[in-house]
């Protein structure tokens, strides 16, 4: 969870905004470029497998005297759940029409394209993603916390 919101957070604070100032032609090359790099075996499991792992770890709190750490376990889940939603439903899409419009040398209107990309968009959805996956990472914590005091 924490290596996911600092991927989000990394995109948030320091890609997105670096994008914004470079010329079309730049800013199709490089999202291009990283979101085929992105999409590598150490990014899938961590991404897919923060929301296994928050799973597997809920199932051993079940009863009563553990519903403390239980709940923080839920709502990280919960909030993690959104962010994969909002991944596959919103920032995907968005990643797989840029990557769609070809090399940056062979498109004739690179500003439509960039235009099209919805840059703003993408980076909005993106801040909800890394603000649900830190809280999560943050309720993850407090249900260790909570699971120490208990014990």
């Amino acid at each position: 969870m924490g290596l996911v919101a600092g991927v989000m957070g990394l995109y948030a604070h320091t890609i997105m905004p670096g994008l914004r100032t470079t010329n079309d032609r730049t800013f199709i090359s490089a999202f291009q470029a990283m979101d085929r790099a992105i999409l590598n075996p150490w990014f899938m499991a961590s991404f897919f497998g923060a929301l296994v792992l928050t799973a597997l770890a809920a199932i051993p709190q079940f009863g009563a005297d553990r519903r403390g750490v239980l709940v923080w376990i839920g709502a990280a889940f919960v909030l993690y759940l959104a962010v994969v939603v909002i991944t596959m439903a919103i920032n995907v899409p968005l990643n797989d029409a840029i990557k769609a419009a070809g090399d940056p040398d062979h498109i004739a209107d690179l500003a439509a394209v960039r235009r099209r990309f919805n840059e703003a968009g993408w980076a909005a959805w993106n801040l909800v993603r890394t603000v649900a996956t830190t809280a999560a990472f943050g309720c993850l914590i407090a249900a260790l916390v909570a699971y120490t005091r208990r014990r």
